[in-house]
């Protein structure tokens, strides 16, 4: 393969069972009305898939070694641009309305999974897509897709709910990899809702009551809002906000829905307001 070893920093995990990338195409839904991005096609085996059922394929590699085999593997594969570059250093919008300008645009990919967490966050912000569709980890693919009250739900399950519509699709051995990692992995769809749930000034608020709510697990929700809100509520202000939500005044961050954090950072959001005026 090139002389070609494998990087462990770089999380080089390739598949090589060639059931995998088919069943991964199909169950996104991809066909020639589609523009793909896919992120680190490593030897290629899911790309030539995406080449056979989308109109056009952007991949983009940040390990140039590979770009040779890549060369090789998608020489039947017209409709494939490859780029060499870093995903997370792109202005990922701009590259897609360059380059598919009448295609839907989705994301299909196997993600390096020493950077899901910010390249989903980048797919979710550039708000360009129809469809978001990778395979990570699958410890990680339950913490994206955990519902309100679940070990697994985090600060990011609310990020990536309130912005998509997570679902698992279905789970990956290790043995389907070269080489072989230590954990299932697991390909999940994130359709993004396609509007805003709330305004921009309150979105800031409500990912601010989020964090706070995350950052404190083991205190209770009033506890860890007075240690982010503190400087500009008292305790009994922000007791009087969870009371008037609804909320019962012991309970704990991981066990709110996006409904209860909308409605709290309206409130933190309009007591804040008051205190400026």
């Amino acid at each position: 393969m090139h002389g070609f070893k494998f990087s462990k920093s770089l999380g080089q995990n390739f598949l090589i069972d060639e059931s995998i990338p088919k069943k991964i195409v199909s169950s996104a839904g991809i066909d020639k009305t589609c523009g793909v991005l896919e992120v680190g096609p490593g030897i290629g085996a899911l790309t030539v898939e995406l080449s056979r059922a989308a109109g056009h394929v952007l991949a983009v590699e940040l390990d140039r070694r590979l770009l040779p085999i890549l060369r090789d593997t998608l020489v039947d594969a017209p409709n494939v641009e490859v780029v060499s570059g870093d995903i997370l250093k792109l202005d990922i919008k701009k590259l897609i309305n360059e380059t598919m300008p009448d295609l839907r645009p989705y994301v299909c990919a196997n993600l390096p999974y020493s950077i899901t967490t910010p390249a989903l966050t980048a797919f979710i912000s550039a708000g360009v897509f129809d469809s978001i569709n990778v395979m990570v980890q699958r410890e990680v693919a339950r913490r994206i897709c955990a519902k309100p009250g679940s070990p697994d739900y985090s600060s990011f399950s609310v990020y990536a709910s309130y912005h998509t519509e997570p679902k698992t699709l279905f789970s990956v051995p290790p043995d389907c990899f070269m080489p072989r990692p230590k954990v299932w992995s697991s390909v999940i769809s994130m359709k993004p809702h396609g509007k805003r749930l709330l305004e921009y000034n309150m979105e800031v608020t409500f990912f601010s009551v989020v964090r706070a709510a995350f950052g404190q697990r083991r205190k209770t929700l009033i506890n860890a809002l007075c240690a982010a809100f503190g400087n500009t509520m008292s305790k009994m202000e922000i007791a009087q906000i969870v009371a008037l939500c609804g909320l019962d005044p012991l309970t704990r961050g991981e066990t709110l829905g996006i409904d209860d954090y909308a409605r709290l950072a309206e409130r933190i959001r309009n007591a804040q307001k008051c205190e400026l005026t």
